[in-house]
């Protein structure tokens, strides 16, 4: 070899994007809960059991106060986390620890209840819109038993930037564009962002590799990946396989919620408001609420 010889350095390219696809498509069924609201369960149902960590998740929408004035009295939580957002309407929440807040359009309510907690979600509306979203969130067997918590986030407070051209989103918890959400969500590590795009609009949305994810589309249609499920209409929710990156476009003004977590992959044992990893523990949650130990 010549001494004046030039050895280039070894540059590795960067590492293409591992695009998500709908792995299956699933729509709510029509249920009622708490006093007889009127509900639309998309997790949670023969269909879609559950998404690890994700165990349910509810849409709620109506301008008809019947559907909802009757609201959520008083009732008991155990071994899980509720996500609550609100695209409309008022409701008041407060537990049996003296905890109260107002939930307005906007804003979200991420609440731990850890080893328990007696809590009431009640409208404070007798007319117009009430729209939202309820997800529950599973917690690691370390975490069952851990304090009850609030995070109570006003709109404000809730980041919202451009994606790309004519994609905006509200970042709720977990990262995008480099912003962070208010949220604090370590045991799942989760990502819930609020999606709305433009007619004609599409943007790539990086998600943790190994998270579970779905999107759920609650106002015009999503083409999402590519494959015979890409197509999503109103009130779908996808079921996203593996990658780290989910490319979302809209035929027309479109709007979804896009949410990832971390799986636990540990047994789940769940009774009404209680959610354990034993069916043992599941006896305990109900003889300790019967014993208003919570």
């Amino acid at each position: 070899m010549h001494a004046n010889t030039a050895i280039s350095p070894t540059v590795d390219a960067p590492a293409a994007a591992s695009l998500r696809n709908v792995t299956r498509v699933v729509r709510g069924r029509p249920t009622s809960d708490g006093a007889g609201v009127k509900l639309t369960r998309v997790i949670g149902q023969p269909a879609l059991d559950m998404l690890d960590p994700f165990l349910m998740l509810d849409e709620f929408r109506s301008d008809q106060a019947s559907d909802y004035i009757a609201g959520f009295p008083e009732h008991p939580h155990r071994g899980f986390e509720t996500v609550t957002y609100m695209l409309a309407g008022r409701m008041r929440h407060g537990d049996n620890q003296g905890n109260s807040g107002l939930l307005t359009a906007g804003s979200v309510q991420w609440m731990t209840a850890g080893r328990g907690i007696l809590h009431s979600e009640m409208p404070e509306q007798e007319d117009g819109l009430m729209w939202g979203f309820q997800l529950w969130v599973n917690l690691p067997a370390k975490d069952k038993m851990t304090a009850p918590r609030y995070q109570d986030i006003a709109p404000e407070r809730i980041p919202e930037i451009e994606l790309a051209t004519g994609v905006s989103a509200r970042v709720i918890a977990g990262e995008a564009g480099g912003v962070k959400g208010p949220v604090e969500a370590e045991a799942t590590a989760a990502v819930y962002l609020d999606l709305r795009l433009e007619a004609g609009a599409a943007v790539e949305v990086p998600l943790p590799q190994g998270h579970n994810a779905f999107a759920y589309v609650y106002a015009g249609h999503a083409r999402i990946g590519d494959g015979p499920t890409s197509e999503l209409l109103r009130g779908d929710l996808g079921v996203l396989g593996s990658g780290d990156t989910v490319r979302i476009a809209a035929p027309e003004a479109t709007r979804l919620i896009l949410v990832a977590g971390k799986p636990f992959n540990e047994p789940v044992a769940k009774y009404g408001p209680f959610v354990m990893n034993t069916q043992q523990q599941i006896v305990q949650a109900v003889e300790d609420f019967r014993a208003g130990r919570f």
